[in-house]
C-alpha cells in the first residue's frame, strides 16, 4: 500500500492536532493512517508507511487499542497481526470522549473534591480558596452530567443535535450565525 498525497496531509495533520490536544503525535498518526486505510495493516507496513520505528508503532497500537479506537484483526493464512481503525466517525467520537472523560474529567472531580474538602478543614484562612474550588467542581461535574446526557443519545439524535446547533444558539439569544459570521445554512440571517 502507499500513501495517496491527500491521506498523506490527512495523517501529518491528525498528529498535529493530536499533539496539540496532548496526544503523541505518532499515536494519533498511527490512527489516521488506520483510519483511512482501506484494508487492515501490519505494525511493520505502519512502520514503513509512517517512516517511524516499529517499537514507536507497538507502543501506539497497544495505546489505541486500550483507547478503543483500533483492534487487532487476524487474517487466515497470515500468522502477523493486523490493525484497523473504527471507521464509523460517531463512534470514534464516543469512544474518545468517554477516555477523556474517564482519564481527565473524573480524576479532576475526585481532586476538586478532596481539595474543597481540605480547604473546609482548613478554617477562615482557606474561605476563598474553597469558594473557588466549589466553583470549579460545579463547573466540572455540569459538564460531566451533560457528557453523560449526550452519550446516551443514540446517533442519529446525537447527530440532529451537532446539525442543530445554529438553532440551539439562536434559541439562547446567540444568533444562528456560523463560525465565519455569515448565516448558517439554511438560515437568512434575519432574527424576526
Amino acid at each position: 500500500m502507499e500513501l495517496t498525497h491527500t491521506a498523506q496531509k490527512f495523517v501529518l495533520h491528525w498528529g498535529e492536532m493530536g499533539q496539540a490536544w496532548g496526544i503523541n503525535r505518532t499515536m494519533a498518526q498511527v490512527h489516521a493512517l488506520l483510519f483511512v486505510s482501506p484494508e487492515a495493516l501490519d505494525a511493520e507496513e505502519i512502520s514503513h508507511l509512517l517512516d517511524v520505528s516499529r517499537s514507536n508503532v507497538s507502543t501506539s497500537l497497544r495505546e489505541l487499542i486500550t483507547w478503543g479506537v483500533v483492534r487487532r484483526v487476524h487474517v487466515i493464512g497470515d500468522r502477523r497481526d493486523r490493525f484497523e481503525a473504527l471507521k464509523d466517525v460517531m463512534e470514534t467520537f464516543r469512544v474518545i470522549m468517554a477516555e477523556r472523560k474517564r482519564r481527565e474529567m473524573d480524576p479532576t472531580i475526585a481532586l476538586l473534591e478532596l481539595c474543597v474538602q481540605e480547604a473546609k478543614d482548613g478554617g477562615a484562612r482557606e474561605d476563598y480558596t474553597r469558594e473557588q474550588l466549589e466553583k470549579m467542581l460545579e463547573f466540572v461535574r455540569m459538564v460531566t452530567v451533560w457528557y453523560s446526557q449526550m452519550d446516551r443519545l443514540n446517533t442519529p439524535a446525537l447527530q440532529r443535535l451537532f446539525r442543530g446547533g445554529a438553532k440551539l444558539a439562536k434559541l439562547f439569544g446567540l444568533g444562528g450565525d456560523s463560525p465565519s459570521g455569515k448565516p448558517a445554512p439554511g438560515e437568512t440571517g434575519n432574527t424576526e
